[in-house]
């Protein structure tokens, strides 16, 4: 049996509804849907024949990224959206910052120094 309707299926299974929009959680009368976010990619590949040699090729991939993105809160009638936390993302921005700041203050005081001389 070929791979690829085999593939075709995973692919449709990996990437439902439910992969975005968690089972909704009930607590103290409030409605809670978990929401994440679902980036995806594929590729693929082919071959043939190259002068007398009988070489052949095929190849594929998908690559599936799920991260948490926050909650719908539903009480009293009305939906509020709580945003995940993270704190790796808040933190390698914050490195980032530092870096720049660095590389900045360098060259400040790179220019200084000519004019002084």
């Amino acid at each position: 049996m070929s791979e690829g309707p085999q593939l075709v299926d995973r692919l449709a299974e990996a990437a439902t509804v439910r992969r975005a929009f968690g089972d909704p959680i009930e607590r103290d009368g409030a409605l809670v849907i978990p929401v994440a976010r679902i980036v995806g990619g594929g590729g693929g590949g082919e071959g043939g024949r190259t002068g007398d040699s009988n070489e052949q090729g095929s190849g594929g991939g998908f690559g599936l990224r799920v991260t948490p993105a926050g909650v719908f809160v539903i009480k009293d009638g009305a939906v509020t959206w709580q945003p995940a936390f993270d704190q790796t993302r808040v933190i390698l921005g914050g490195q980032l910052i530092g870096v720049v700041a660095l590389l900045v203050a360098r060259s400040v005081l790179r220019r200084r120094a000519r004019r002084a001389r």
